[in-house]
């Protein structure tokens, strides 16, 4: 039932779920499995469907900087790249429907050091499981898509360092390793299994689900007994409406965008807010702040000629080491890219090599925490992104670059990887000191498009908590959480299949399904 507010048309449902991302259609397919409760899902971007732009895996590089590229940057980073484009997806499916695919379980331990900040219930032996339920087909890269290059790589990083070349990352928990990635992609047709395609498309006819597109949540509005259900939208059109929820509103807009909105909603730091001219609602410091990323430098060089053209997605393989072998995990990861990436050394005066390969050594732990914050009540203007990247007070990130570095260049002087390449363009064999592969590591260094932790769940008494271990929003009646800034913690390797065990589980709290550690599946 409709009504008019001062906001513009109010429509109400069970649940409202804002953001129709790779969480957000975990849960509006889940949560309309019961067609008794009505679901809608507020999603800033189009849809998917039939559009092979964003179906079609390989094409995942053109998509940014693109119409479905909300675009955000950062503030300037004193002692890394100040000219990183912080892709986020504007379309149904969110970043799953933009990303490489690349899909990993989280590390046992990773969930362990959720659990050791205080999240209850988040253990592995809780959510592992939740692995039999994801709709998202995940596969290791088919043979057909394995390029030479990419697998002498696979051989030379095994000869170099001597960790196993291993077969499917998601088999058993690993501690290093090379091989080809498994992604979220039918090899025979390239399309990817996004989880807008794997939990949305089969259900898009159901009466009790309703998709409201291109539509832009921009403040969170109380009912009449306070609670926080209702959100005002603006449509395609630039037209005013409310969307209420009788039951729970749902944040699924990711890392950025979840906590922009409760900042804009008058729920954050307090200080913050006033200086602003914005109501304070409730105030909870840790909105916007434990800003996570994997950040990632790279080393280039060119080949012989051009490479064979098959390939998935043009960065198949990739390379786990563990330096300290007293611990159980990577820590450092490497991307193999099959297209020469010079979107930063270029800026650095670097030459572009025709042909070409990179390998990216990346932190998969980064200990440098950055924040976000609003720059005005403005809804339409972008938030401040500080990563501060390369600032952990021991080093521990820049070291973990520069030591990449090195580990890239031992794999790369090795047969059968070595007899592909002519030269290393960036930084360049005269570069060799700690210094001056840092200066170069930092400057030229990227993200893979993982922020998380910005509203990040914890104890009781965890002052900078933004939500419970049930990811219920702290001091605010009828709001929940539900994507990868509820983090405490980055996982190891890369996050989207851990937000989607994140989605599966938050559908069992709120309807109160036992999850598949705990009793009888669906």
């Amino acid at each position: 039932m409709a009504t008019t507010t001062s906001h513009g048309a109010e429509s109400a449902y069970d649940y409202v779920v804002v953001g129709g991302g790779t969480a957000g259609c975990v849960l509006a397919a889940r949560l309309s499995e019961d067609p008794e409760c009505r679901v809608c899902v507020v999603e800033g971007g189009p849809s998917d469907v039939g559009d092979d732009r964003i179906l079609r895996l390989r094409n995942w590089i053109n998509l940014l900087g693109s119409e479905f590229d909300y675009g955000y940057t950062t503030v300037e980073q004193p002692r890394g790249n100040s000219h990183i484009l912080h892709s986020r997806a504007r379309v149904l499916g969110g970043c799953s429907s933009h990303n490489t695919a690349i899909s990993f379980m989280p590390l046992p331990q990773d969930l362990d050091d959720w659990v050791a900040r205080g999240c209850t219930g988040w253990d592995p032996a809780t959510i592992l499981p939740y692995r039999e339920r994801l709709l998202t087909p995940i596969v290791p890269v088919a043979e057909a898509d394995r390029n030479p290059v990419a697998k002498d790589f696979v051989t030379a990083a095994s000869r170099a360092l001597g960790v196993p070349v291993v077969e499917d990352f998601n088999a058993e928990p690993f501690a290093e390793g090379a091989g080809f990635f498994s992604l979220a992609y039918d090899p025979r047709s390239n399309l990817r299994h996004s989880s807008s395609v794997c939990y949305l498309h089969p259900v898009m006819d159901r009466p009790n689900l309703t998709l409201m597109l291109e539509t832009w949540a921009h403040r969170l509005l109380p009912d009449a007994s306070g609670r926080l259900t209702r959100v005002a939208v603006r449509g395609a059109d630039g037209r005013p409406a409310v969307v209420r929820a009788e039951r729970e509103l749902l944040l699924c807009a990711g890392a950025i965008d979840t906590p922009r909105l409760l900042l804009l909603s008058g729920i954050g730091p307090a200080d913050d807010l006033r200086a602003l001219g914005i109501e304070v609602r409730a105030d909870l410091p840790g909105v916007g702040e434990n800003l996570l990323d994997h950040p990632e430098s790279v080393i280039l060089w060119e080949t012989r000629g051009p490479l064979p053209p098959n390939s998935a997605m043009d960065s198949d393989a990739g390379l786990f080491v563990r330096r300290d072998t007293s611990r159980p995990r990577p820590d450092v990861m490497f991307h193999f890219y099959q297209v020469p990436f010079t979107v930063n050394t270029e800026r650095l005066g670097y030459p572009v090599p025709e042909h070409g390969v990179c390998m990216t050594p990346n932190v998969p732990r980064a200990r440098s925490v950055g924040r976000m914050w609003l720059r005005s009540a403005d809804p339409d203007e972008h938030p401040a992104l500080d990563f501060r990247y390369f600032t952990d007070p021991e080093g521990h990130d820049e070291r973990t670059v520069v030591e990449g570095l090195r580990i890239a260049r031992e794999v790369a002087a090795t047969e059968p990887l070595s007899g592909w390449l002519v030269r290393e363009v960036a930084p360049g064999p005269d570069v060799t000191s700690d210094a001056d592969l840092s200066e170069y590591g930092r400057r030229v260094a990227h993200t893979v498009y993982h922020p998380a932790g910005t509203c990040r769940m914890g104890a009781p008494d965890d002052p900078m908590a933004v939500c419970d271990p049930r990811l219920r929003l702290r001091g605010v009646e009828g709001v929940r959480i539900v994507d990868a800034s509820v983090f405490p913690a980055m996982p190891t390797v890369n996050p989207v299949v851990t937000v989607l065990l994140v989605a599966e589980r938050a559908a069992d709290l709120l309807t109160g399904r036992p999850g598949p550690a705990e009793g009888p599946g669906r």
